[in-house]
């Protein structure tokens, strides 16, 4: 039987014992997994669609690379919240289908992270675009 010290490095995921490219192989096939379930989401499928033109237009509108950073970055942001907000609601759901005040509450606070990181994509926007045409 291991000692508690011995237990403690074992890895609990036998993935995680894979290294170098190897790793990152296996790392980006996970990734590309999650970008296909987060393409299954009525929400993340718009933000994703509206990414493709803004992104571009980024480096159209952006002044110097710090604007075209915000202004892509912005866009980013608002899709990763997403994909966190999409993994905690289906955590939950996982958990248990039926109605706890905890469960709300996780949900709910997901959802507020999306709606700032929309509002301030759409400030970095509305400025960005307001210098743009009147400066």
């Amino acid at each position: 039987m291991p000692s508690s010290d011995e237990a403690l490095n074992e890895p609990v995921n036998p993935q995680k014992g894979r290294t170098g490219f190897n790793r990152v192989w296996h790392a980006t096939g996970y990734s590309m997994a999650g970008l296909r379930a987060g393409w299954q989401e009525a929400a993340f499928r718009l933000e994703a669609c509206l990414s493709f033109v803004l992104v571009p237009l980024a480096f159209w509108v952006g002044r110097s690379w710090v604007e075209v950073a915000l202004l892509a970055g912005s866009v980013l942001l608002v899709m990763m919240v997403e994909l966190l907000n999409t993994g905690v609601e289906a955590a939950i759901d996982r958990i248990s289908l039926e109605r706890h005040p905890l469960s709300k509450r996780a949900k709910d606070m997901g959802s507020a992270a999306v709606f700032l990181s929309l509002l301030l994509a759409g400030g970095i926007w509305v400025a960005a675009l307001r210098n743009f045409f009147f400066a």
